[in-house]
């Protein structure tokens, strides 16, 4: 999950954590489309009140699902088509304060953006920019640090055996080629 390191209205400074996108109306009334990026899309309306990143913020009053992560939503506010259209676009984050704890061997995606990323000898090999996934399963996106070009390196205990989140690294058993990956 993206995040911003920003305070938003001055509420409390927190790290912002991405969970969803309003993707469009549903219906004429009043009712959106948000991409949940949840684990279970229907839970991004139990963490109260959602901001968009820039100071404001809206409540989910209600969910149903259309299809796969896709929700239709009603809105604290939102009564017609037309106000539910303004919204198309707008990101929905929480305070990463409100996130459940992780289980061992479990991580949000937001927590291994800017992980050091080294071989398995100690080599620095560069950091993790982003968490992709194409269909294919998750991927970890790390920027060289000889190159300043970015690497997918297959988020598997084979290819990630250790995540340390505490000590802000990962050990990558790097693939022969990542270095020719990196330069194409």
């Amino acid at each position: 999950m993206p995040h911003r390191d920003e305070d938003y209205g001055g509420n409390t400074g927190g790290r912002l954590v991405l969970l969803g996108r309003i993707t469009g109306a549903h219906g004429i009334r009043g009712e959106v489309k948000i991409t949940s990026f949840t684990a279970i899309p229907g839970d991004i309306a139990s963490y109260g009140p959602l901001t968009d990143g820039k100071g404001g913020s809206l409540s989910i009053e209600a969910v149903r699902l259309l299809k796969g992560i896709v929700l239709a939503a009603r809105i604290a506010g939102i009564s017609d088509r037309n106000a539910a259209e303004a919204l198309k676009g707008m990101e929905l984050f929480v305070e990463r304060t409100k996130l459940p704890d992780t289980e061992e061997d479990e991580w949000y995606y937001d927590d291994l953006i800017g992980l050091e990323a080294l071989t398995p000898e100690g080599k620095k090999i560069g950091k993790v920019v982003a968490v992709q996934n194409f269909g294919a399963g998750d991927l970890l996106e790390i920027r060289r640090d000889n190159s300043g070009r970015t690497a997918l390196i297959p988020f598997t205990k084979a290819a990630v055996p250790v995540v340390d989140i505490k000590s802000g690294r990962v050990i990558v058993d790097e693939p022969k080629d990542m270095d020719d990956a990196a330069e194409e």
